[in-house]
């Protein structure tokens, strides 16, 4: 028997919990909806709904303290993707965008260079709004690491 892919899920501000949702219904996959407030989850043994406390890094240690080889985590928080990498978890933005080994320190450098400019006082800008193309991209990100774990040996939820 394989180890069963979970998607953990950095679900404060995720925008694409439904999608999560109907993937992982078809697939038959765990997901762990992490929030340090309480949200609506579907009614499925499946979906688990996990509240933490209030805090800085809460969701985020609740997550990568959990996460390994064959888990899925959806999250934009940088410093948790990096984390849950060097856990061997594959890292997915709500955008669609996976986070890798190879990309992750250039995205982190990017992020802290951002964070140097704003304290500063410069004047950065947010994040672009997110769009149906973002929603389109994270399903097909979400789709493609789930055959590629199931590929490697790893499988659905018992």
């Amino acid at each position: 028997m394989s180890r069963p892919i979970e998607i953990y899920v950095d679900a404060d501000a995720c925008p694409v919990k439904a999608e999560i949702y109907k993937v992982a219904e078809r697939h038959r996959l765990k997901v762990h909806v992490v929030a340090n407030a309480p949200l609506a989850v579907p009614r499925d043994p499946l979906v688990e709904r996990v509240i933490v406390t209030s805090g800085p890094d809460v969701a985020d240690n609740w997550i990568a303290e959990r996460v390994g080889r064959g888990d899925i985590v959806v999250t934009a928080d940088i410093p948790l993707a990096d984390r849950c990498i060097k856990a061997g978890a594959d890292v997915i933005g709500s955008n669609g965008k996976p986070f890798t080994e190879a990309s992750i320190g250039n995205v982190l450098a990017t992020r802290n260079l951002m964070e140097e400019l704003r304290s500063a006082g410069a004047v950065t800008g947010g994040p672009r709004p997110f769009s149906p193309k973002d929603r389109s991209a994270f399903l097909s990100a979400l789709d493609l690491a789930i055959v590629r774990l199931k590929r490697a040996g790893f499988g659905p939820s018992t």
